[in-house]
């Protein structure tokens, strides 16, 4: 092979490498979570899995390498995972909330930084169940995705409305803003 020919290849290697690993950072590794689901499964001991996973360690390097090179491109290009069919995290809605006629998103890293009890309402609920406690007080009993659960109080005192997650405090309102809250449409 002449000198320019192996400077086109390099140059194409080159394009080939980036394109990849700059689609391929972001995915959802499905290759190494279901070798990392496979590890949790086959014994139910924490020092057993901890065995297994050193033994699992070339697998571990195998199957990051395929994900970041292969999987993780062609879900970023395709907007879809190949192995699992879900759409890329990038095309994933995050959670929309409106404050006082502001929207705000709350994005993955931001809800590591915010409490508990606040976090808790940017997770997918799966049911909400209304209980009526008195003429004043409904529990809401939500059931996240994920199979939590949590208790939503609203506290009724004159024209103010009183929020508690869990017991916690999170936000008192009047009964005219409830009323001229407007959801946001998607």
């Amino acid at each position: 092979m002449n000198r320019d020919g192996i400077r086109s290849m390099c140059c194409f290697l080159l394009l080939v490498s980036s394109v990849t690993s700059l689609s391929g950072c972001v995915g959802s590794n499905v290759a190494t979570s279901k070798v990392m689901q496979f590890n949790l499964e086959v014994v139910d001991n924490k020092y057993a899995r901890g065995g297994v996973n050193i033994l699992l360690a070339p697998v571990y390097a195998l199957t990051v390498a395929v994900d970041l090179v292969v999987f993780n491109t062609i879900e970023f290009w395709s907007g879809e995972s190949p192995l699992n069919g879900e759409q890329h995290i990038f095309n994933s809605p995050n959670p929309t909330y409106q404050v006082n006629q502001r929207q705000i998103v709350i994005s993955p890293e931001v809800k590591t930084k915010i409490p508990d009890s606040i976090s808790n309402m940017a997770k997918q609920i799966y049911s909400v169940k209304t209980r009526l406690v008195n003429s004043n007080t409904i529990d809401y009993d939500i059931v996240y995705s994920n199979g939590e659960m949590a208790t939503l109080r609203s506290d009724k005192s004159g024209n103010i409305i009183t929020f508690y997650l869990d017991g916690k405090l999170i936000t008192q309102t009047s009964l005219d803003a409830l009323q001229a809250y407007q959801p946001v449409n998607h």
